[in-house]
């Protein structure tokens, strides 16, 4: 039985981690070196750390924090914002990262993924995609979930695994930050076309709401949280343990 992975999201901007509600109204929680320590030693099977405004910004994301918190992080990180080429896959990776999300950069030059995972394998290239329901169909939005690119998000998504994404990180923007639970008829469709792991983010916001997840969405490999970490109303151990009551394989 696959293990389901619980990971923390560090959205990252100016140096701070940053949390809102469906991507808008963002304010300030912590230090990302200080709370990626945190969960590295709370029982996080893995973090995603995003650099949220960089593609928005047009620049490269920024490197010095990523590599003090690579150095005190010892469970598997994965790290996006302003990814655009193959040499900024590089940079990120010699600063620490074991693996790599690209999103906006990917939309834009849509070769990228494939060129990544030619060179680095497919385990090491992670597409993440910012859906939306608009006139009740999934669609991709880029640079933070500010522009609406018309892309069918399931075309898309089958597409990006075709030319080697080796996981997926299906962000619902319906449901960031609101804490009414994960997106499971969005998260189904995925699951339903991909064959590559899928992490489920944007929505949770109590411990049942991951029972939800891995009973409803039994091919989901990991739930991907931000706002109940961050401010304590979920603790990571406690969370596991309840999993493992409801007989969810998860590693403790």
């Amino acid at each position: 039985m696959i293990t389901k992975r619980i990971i923390p999201c560090l959205d990252v901007r100016d140096g701070r981690v940053v949390k809102g509600v469906n991507f808008e109204g963002l304010r300030d929680v912590s230090s990302p070196v200080e709370l990626a320590d945190h969960y590295s030693r709370g029982g996080a099977d893995e973090l995603v750390f995003y650099d949220i405004t960089a593609s928005a910004e047009g620049r490269a994301l920024f490197t010095d924090i990523l590599r003090e918190t690579a150095s005190r992080v010892f469970i598997p990180l994965t790290v996006g914002g302003g990814i655009n080429s193959l040499d900024d896959f590089d940079r990120v990776l010699k600063c620490g990262a074991d693996k790599v999300s690209v999103n906006s950069g990917a939309i834009r030059d849509p070769s990228l993924i494939g060129r990544a995972a030619k060179r680095y394998g497919d385990q090491c290239v992670v597409l993440s995609v910012d859906c939306k329901r608009v006139d009740g169909r999934f669609t991709v939005f880029a640079r933070g979930g500010r522009d609406n690119t018309g892309i069918d998000a399931l075309e898309w998504i089958k597409k990006g695994v075709s030319d080697g994404a080796g996981e997926i990180v299906l962000n619902s923007i319906d449901t960031d930050g609101v804490k009414g639970g994960f997106d499971i008829e969005m998260l189904t469709a995925v699951c339903n076309i991909v064959d590559v792991p899928v992490i489920a983010s944007g929505g949770a916001g109590s411990v049942e709401h991951f029972v939800e997840l891995f009973n409803k969405v039994p091919r989901a490999d990991a739930g991907l949280a931000a706002s109940i970490f961050h401010f304590g109303e979920v603790d990571i151990s406690d969370l596991k343990d309840r999993l493992a009551a409801e007989g969810i394989n998860v590693r403790r």
